[in-house]
């Protein structure tokens, strides 16, 4: 793959090389790393840089230098404190050399000036980068741009507890088919609601129980309105779907309204939702594919692929089948002195090869990011990263690097809440809604 002109890689190519003299004397350097949304199962995402440390000081002392990295790790399991740690810590001009964050942190951190070009510091053109998936460089990328390596990816399938799908009257032949029925457009989201209330009816589930979605704002949601036809981004430029936006809103709409999902559902309690799908309270639900991770480690899910199956989220009128891709990225700040900033590239670039980063594949149930590791045995033997990325992942759409989309975001999902409450009908919140983009994105998006 080459997203760098050729003149400009062999330009880094020699700035690397030359950076490398660094090490020709006794260097003792401090690489802080820090890692949003990371929980127990997402310690790679720090523990990589750390491996990668350690590789490199071998390296060094093989060729007769006297280089120590000591890797200071800090992981935030919520994105909220992450976010405002960092923003404090940038202030205060004491941000680590590397943050591990969501891609669409891209656009609005380049734009402030908090993170550097990645592509300036290694060699997109030399292994192992550039085996990573070229749709996921891009998704890393900002005006043609790369800022990120993609630490990771992920699909976010929609969830089925097989039992009860039986028991309304799917055979074992009839499940084995539902993902490439859900791929072709056979099973749409209104057969999913129509199972969902079959379940209830049945007293397999409770009310409320049938169809359990994310219970809090979250990328999950855009995936629906691409099920719905809608495109988030067209030629650089927000799209606001009026018609697809409002068959999104209906569809959680008449969700509450058939009684399979609760009015009340968003703001539960993350820990309830957790114990309940993974106890089978729950009769149909989206998720990420890291949630196999914690449904089996922590939520005591011992037989998942014998009470669960997985699918795209299936197409709804005007749409399509899809899932939603939203890789983290290993990023650089600004502000380092260049010898550590060369040295944290080179961690990231090491951190990349396909056997570390299968590492936090395996453990976290992320996806891989380059076909190589794929073929390292660890990853291909895993069922669960094996069927899911062959599933989901040549489906996957991602939010678009804009520093607008924010904006867009906050507006999409106050007046889908609304709906959903019923505090707004689905007319008022689709004009809600087009009334405010306009007055805040002006022509940044269009309304159509």
């Amino acid at each position: 793959m080459t997203i760098l002109p050729t003149l400009k890689s062999l330009t880094i190519a020699a700035a690397i090389l030359a950076s490398t003299s660094v090490f020709a004397f006794a260097k003792d350097v401090t690489i802080s790393v820090w890692a949003g949304g990371t929980g127990p199962n997402d310690v790679y995402r720090l523990d990589a840089i750390e491996i990668a440390a350690q590789q490199l000081q071998r390296e060094a002392a093989l060729k007769g230098e006297d280089l120590k990295i000591t890797v200071e790790k800090k992981p935030y399991s919520a994105w909220e404190d992450f976010k405002q740690a960092l923003t404090l810590a940038a202030e205060a001009k004491t941000a680590p050399n590397i943050v591990v964050s969501g891609h669409e942190d891209i656009a609005p951190w380049s734009q402030s000036g908090l993170i550097v070009p990645i592509e300036d510091y290694v060699d997109l053109d030399s292994w192992p980068l550039n085996g990573i998936y070229e749709n996921l460089l891009k998704i890393a990328s900002y005006n043609g741009t790369v800022y990120g390596i993609p630490q990771d990816a992920e699909s976010r399938p929609m969830f089925f507890w097989k039992p009860y799908m039986k028991a309304i009257g799917y055979s074992d032949a009839d499940l084995d088919a539902l993902p490439q029925n859900v791929q072709d457009g056979k099973y749409t989201m209104k057969n999913l609601l129509e199972d969902a209330r079959k379940m209830q009816d049945k007293g397999l589930v409770q009310p409320g129980y049938g169809f359990y979605p994310r219970t809090s704002n979250g990328p999950d949601y855009w995936q629906f309105y691409t099920s719905f036809g809608g495109t988030m981004e067209e030629g650089g430029k927000l799209v606001f779907d009026k018609a697809a936006m409002a068959r999104t809103y209906q569809f959680f709409a008449d969700a509450v309204k058939s009684g399979v999902t609760k009015k009340n559902h968003i703001g539960m309690p993350g820990d309830q939702w957790w114990k309940e799908v993974a106890t089978g309270k729950a009769g149909i639900w989206d998720g990420g594919t890291w949630h196999y991770a914690r449904l089996v480690n922590q939520e005591g899910l011992k037989d998942f692929f014998g009470n669960v199956i997985f699918t795209l989220i299936p197409a709804g009128e005007g749409g399509k089948a899809n899932t939603l891709t939203h890789p983290l990225v290993y990023l650089l700040t600004a502000g380092h002195d260049k010898e550590d900033t060369d040295i944290a590239a080179k961690l990231i670039t090491i951190a990349s090869e396909p056997r570390i980063n299968a590492l936090h594949a395996v453990k976290s149930a992320h996806l891989g990011i380059s076909e190589a590791e794929s073929e390292v045995d660890f990853y291909s033997a895993d069922r669960w990263t094996r069927e899911a990325t062959e599933r989901l992942l040549p489906h996957a759409n991602a939010m678009p690097n804009n520093s607008d989309f924010g904006t867009y975001w906050n507006i999409m999902w106050k007046n889908l809440e609304a709906s959903w409450t019923g505090a707004k009908t689905v007319d008022a919140a689709i004009g809600d809604a087009e009334s405010e983009l306009k007055s805040t994105l002006g022509d940044k998006i269009v309304i159509r």
